[in-house]
This record gives structure tokens, C-alpha cells and sequence, in this order.
């Protein structure tokens, strides 16, 4: 690592390709198609797919586990296959799959993963990071002693023993309870304001809009939206009027139904429309002409979930 000027991008892909070769009956896949991504130095960066879709992929190409076919891959600043060595220090790893030895302590396996990324022992920060985490004090305990969320906190811990810039998390927080998975979250915006920059891939839609500031949603091994968090949200043009009637409804009038308009069971009526199309006044308009008195009313935003179901179904 040099002292040259911060790139802008912790992680900047251009064409990135990978063809998995035909084995046995199964035939070649194109995992990677060529996708061009740019992550911003100091973000949260969500990566979202469904199962399949070219994660681990991307992932396991920037940590030197998989040979990308095609294209070029740079992590903070540096081509993976000019600076192999230095490119991959500059990234931690947080597999979702828990592998450490049993029979190591907390401390003995910071102490061996620091040893691989050539930490001198005068420079590692063992207790540091385990404090953290919350793993002090199973510093000497046997791995194979710790639950199933401190085994979660120590593979964070293993990721951070060569102080990198950037720290992939994929799927950190998979199989945790709701107590750990917000202990987690706290931790990763700790790390974030030190300056890391966070990337994480998650099944959990909540914590990407939570957390992320940008998110990219990949399917069929491509890109198909990369954005600011609000932005992606504003993807999905519509909302949702929720009006509570001062007299109960028993069916939705007829003058209201070339809109798509419904009964709750609560006895709400629940309008759909798209703010690009339909203003709010207009349709509180067309509900007092139907003779409806409005007791309540509230707008509902699509979320997160409503924006990756609609973009990967389009694009299936």
C-alpha cells in the first residue's frame, strides 16, 4: 500500500465476466455477464439477488477464490490481477458460512488469520478487535464453546484483523436472532464512521434499506439497477391511500371503480394509484363526490421489498 491520493471507488468492476465450465451433465453457465459496477469509497453498499443471481460470484472474484473469464476488477484502486497481493489486503471478507477451527480460541484464530495477511505481532490488535465484537471475554474460551452469534461476530472479527478499507459482509446476519442482528447493525455503522467502506449482500430487505446508502440489484448475472437507496425506492411509481370512512363501507361505490380501489377488513378503503398520474387532491376529490365522509387518511410508500420483487419478476 502506498500513500498515494484515496481512489473515489473502494470497488470499480468494467465487463466483469465469469463462464463456469460445462462439467458432467451440467452444462457451462454464464454466471457474469459483463456487469460494470462502481462502489463508492467511504458508502454502505447493498448488493441484492435472489439466490443464483451472481453474488458470491462477484464476491468470491474479488477475494481471489474464483478466476474471472472476462474483464477488469479494481479494489481500492488497484487491478486484481496486476496487484494481486495488495488488492485482496485491501478487502476483508465475512463469509456467510461459519469456518473456524473448534479447538482455537477467539485469540489463537485473529492471531493465525493475522499471520496469513503477514501482520507483525508488534502491529496486531487482537484484544482491540475482540473488545469490539464483544469477545473479549471468550478471548481463551474454545470456539466450539461460543453460540451461534458469537461464532457470527468472531468471522467480523477475522476480516478485520489486517485493518482493511473495505469489508464485504455477505449475509452477516443470516440465522441470528432480532437482539444480535441489531447488536451487528450497530457495529457495522461504528465501523462505517471510522471510514470503512461497507458492502453487504443480505436476504433481509429491511437491513439493506436500513443500513445501505446505495444499493445494487443483480439477476441473472447482470446489473439491473444501481442507485441511492431513496432513488431505488422512487422506482416503483406508486402509493397507496389509505382512507378511513366516517360510516362503514360496504362495498367499494361504483363511481370509484375504474380505480383500483378495495376493502380492508378493518373497513379501511384502500386506493392504488401513481403519483406520476393521479394527484392526491384529485382522488380525495372522487372520494367525497362518491359521498364518502373521511374520518383518518395516510399515505403508504413502497419499501424496499415491493421495488426487488417487481424489478427481479420484469426481468425473470
Amino acid at each position: 500500500m502506498t500513500d498515494s491520493p484515496l481512489p473515489d471507488y473502494a470497488i470499480e468492476v468494467t465487463g466483469l465476466d465469469k463462464v463456469y465450465a460445462a462439467s458432467g451433465k451440467m452444462p457451462a453457465k454464464r454466471a457474469l455477464k459483463g456487469i460494470d459496477l462502481k462502489i463508492p469509497r467511504g458508502s454502505i453498499f447493498g448488493l441484492l439477488g435472489p439466490n443464483g443471481a451472481g453474488k458470491s460470484t462477484f464476491i468470491n472474484i474479488l477475494a481471489g477464490l474464483v478466476v474471472k473469464t472476462g474483464g477488469q476488477a479494481k479494489i481500492w484502486g488497484m487491478d486484481i490481477d496486476q496487484y494481486p497481493r495488495a488488492s485482496r489486503a485491501a478487502i476483508g471478507v465475512v463469509n456467510q458460512e461459519i469456518t473456524m477451527d473448534p479447538f482455537f480460541t477467539p485469540q489463537e484464530a485473529l492471531d493465525l488469520m493475522a499471520g496469513f495477511y503477514g501482520v507483525p505481532k508488534s502491529e496486531r490488535r487482537t484484544m482491540e478487535i475482540l473488545k469490539a465484537v464483544g469477545l473479549d471475554d471468550k478471548a481463551d474460551a474454545y470456539v466450539r464453546q461460543l453460540s451461534g452469534g458469537m461464532k457470527r461476530r468472531l468471522m467480523v472479527a477475522k476480516a478485520l484483523v489486517h485493518n482493511p478499507p473495505v469489508l464485504i459482509l455477505d449475509e452477516p446476519t443470516a440465522g441470528v436472532d432480532v437482539e444480535l442482528r441489531r447488536s451487528l447493525w450497530e457495529y457495522v455503522r461504528e465501523l462505517h464512521a471510522a471510514g470503512t467502506t461497507i458492502i453487504l449482500t443480505t436476504h433481509y430487505l429491511e437491513e439493506a434499506e436500513e443500513l445501505c446508502d446505495e444499493i445494487a440489484i443483480v439477476n441473472h448475472g447482470e446489473i439491473i439497477a444501481s442507485e441511492p437507496t431513496p432513488q431505488l425506492l422512487k422506482r416503483l411509481d406508486h402509493k397507496t391511500l389509505v382512507i378511513d370512512p366516517r360510516e362503514a363501507l360496504t362495498a367499494v361505490p361504483d363511481t370509484l371503480s375504474d380505480l383500483d380501489a378495495d376493502l380492508r377488513e378493518d373497513g379501511a378503503l384502500v386506493i392504488t394509484y401513481r403519483s406520476s398520474e393521479t394527484g392526491i387532491g384529485r382522488l380525495l376529490d372522487r372520494v367525497r363526490d362518491a359521498g364518502i365522509g373521511i374520518a383518518d387518511l395516510e399515505t403508504e410508500e413502497p419499501d424496499l421489498e415491493d421495488v426487488f420483487v417487481a424489478m427481479t419478476s420484469d426481468a425473470a
